[in-house]
């Protein structure tokens, strides 16, 4: 059974405004349901339990729910209750690649780094086919920990899989520079980045280089980079220390486009 998020006074509703309830209840499920709060699968509480819950009539319940069927959100049926038909799926967020690599090259600029690894290596197997490699073929396998400009506090792992040359990323080349100028003086040109972050508890590796608990929450971020002809070139796995690192991205709306 699905347990429905508490939202302030009244659980959400306000009764004295213009919007009628029935509605406000819809778009209260609906909005659990679009963001996976509620997942795929699970049974929402009874019209009878529901109308508990909210303090509403069974026939304002009732045509909240309607709502939601007809969006082919749930699936209701007699004697069997009211089955959530939504399969949420994570929605990639698009933004400009020009301003994202100027963000990466600013903090490189303004963090300090220490490389623990730097190998010409064959990748697991899993890497290997996303970066198109033949059994025994190697990459440029680059694990650094990233400390920030005054305090040198470590705050990110970084671990990498790169299709150039070892000597591109040359202790002496990352002092003063980016991984993203290295690859251009190599003529490695990029042109789309795609990103996943989530959350993962800190290995005792990581834990010990950021000067973390094991276990430790971390946020991680894996970054997948093509060049021009389409083709994965770069893997790279940062984890980051929450206290200290956050990522935030801002974008402008089209007014003609909300």
């Amino acid at each position: 059974m699905a347990t429905l998020k508490q939202y302030g006074s009244q659980n959400g509703l306000t009764w004295d405004g213009p919007t009628p309830l029935y509605h406000q209840l819809y778009s209260l499920l609906k909005e659990q349901i679009i963001d996976g709060t509620i997942s795929y699968g699970s049974q929402l509480p009874t019209e009878q339990e529901l109308g508990e819950t909210f303090g509403l009539s069974r026939i304002t319940v009732k045509r909240a729910m309607d709502e939601l069927s007809a969006e082919n959100l749930v699936e209701r049926r007699r004697g069997r209750g009211t089955t959530v038909t939504y399969k949420y799926k994570p929605k990639p967020v698009k933004a400009p690649l020009v301003g994202m690599l100027e963000s990466i090259e600013t903090m490189g600029r303004h963090t300090h780094t220490r490389i623990l690894d730097i190998a010409e290596a064959i990748p697991p197997a899993e890497i290997r086919e996303e970066l198109g490699l033949a059994d025994g073929e190697t990459a440029c396998r680059l694990v650094r920990v990233r400390l920030t400009e005054d305090e040198q506090i470590p705050f990110a792992y970084y671990f990498s899989w790169t299709l150039t040359p070892i000597s591109t990323f040359s202790e002496e080349a990352l002092a003063d520079n980016t991984r993203v100028e290295l690859l251009r003086r190599n003529g490695i040109v990029l042109s789309r980045i795609d990103q996943l972050i989530s959350a993962e508890p800190a290995s005792a590796e990581v834990a010990r280089e950021l000067n973390l608990r094991e276990n430790s929450p971390l946020l991680v971020l894996a970054r997948r980079s093509f060049d021009t002809d389409g083709k994965l070139v770069d893997m790279l796995h940062c984890r980051y220390n929450p206290a200290i690192f956050q990522y935030q991205m801002s974008m402008e709306l089209n007014d003609e486009k909300q």
